[in-house]
């Protein structure tokens, strides 16, 4: 299986701390790739490193074996890379249709026609509304974005990513602050997202990770501990020592 998204010896520096050492990471096509570790494990910088928010010391990020390393967040748009974020970022004062059809206008290139109002293009809101339709979000068009609850918003900040056409989906900390219930109701929606992209998963949840994961890479100190399948991860004595914990008898 060819990797839509590959990352060699990334590194990222701090003052005198080193964030990130070193991560390689190699994400299938049409899987689900999660990256787990401790709190302060390098986590959050390594994803803002390859998806253009922060640029990186050193290493490789390659997307469908073009190197993008060190390419601003827009220009990783263009080429199929989209990400959502630990703190949920959509526009609340607009409708979510709004929210959704606006990135669709961005990837088809209509931004700058200011002289037109949004709702004037009907078919960016078909595509908007199909996409929130898939997402169990179409009852809700009309709702500000302020008025859903914390699980409806974080389902909106996805449609806004799938909207701009993603060939790779980053998402950070998707169910971070959720109950269960909503919780694996984000899980069920990732895994069905790997029909239209590629998924590389930061979350802090490890029986969603287990659960819905084609392959996990642990990171802690800034580095890669282990990589591998959900069973060869929940069984590798570093990754227990370092994020799950011990296991009993």
């Amino acid at each position: 299986m060819a990797n839509a998204l590959l990352v060699r010896g990334l590194s990222k520096s701090f003052g005198g701390v080193q964030a990130v050492k070193n991560v390689d990471l190699a994400v299938a096509e049409g899987n689900v790739h999660s990256v787990i570790g401790p709190n302060g494990a390098g986590k959050t910088t390594a994803f803002n490193c390859i998806s253009g928010f922060l640029r990186p010391d050193s290493g490789q990020v390659l997307i469908d074996g073009s190197d993008v390393t060190g390419w601003k967040a827009h220009r990783l748009v263009a080429v199929g890379m989209a990400r959502t974020f630990q703190v949920t970022r959509i526009f609340g004062e607009l409708t979510v249709l709004e929210n959704v059809a606006l990135a669709v206008r961005s990837k088809n290139g209509k931004n700058f026609l200011m002289w037109r109002s949004a709702e004037s293009y009907s078919d960016l809101h078909s595509e908007a509304f199909g996409i929130l339709e898939a997402l169990g979000l179409g009852e809700h068009a009309k709702a500000l974005g302020d008025h859903l609850s914390h699980g409806d918003k974080r389902v909106l900040e996805i449609a806004i990513a799938l909207a701009l056409r993603p060939k790779i989906l980053m998402l950070d900390e998707p169910t971070a602050g959720m109950s269960r219930g909503e919780a694996e109701r984000i899980a069920v929606l990732i895994k069905g997202l790997t029909r239209q992209a590629t998924i590389l998963l930061v979350e802090h949840d490890i029986d969603i990770v287990l659960g819905i994961s084609n392959a996990i890479t642990v990171i802690d100190q800034g580095r890669v501990i282990a990589t591998g399948s959900p069973a060869e991860i929940s069984d590798n004595p570093s990754v227990q020592q370092a994020y799950l914990g011990a296991k009993e008898g």
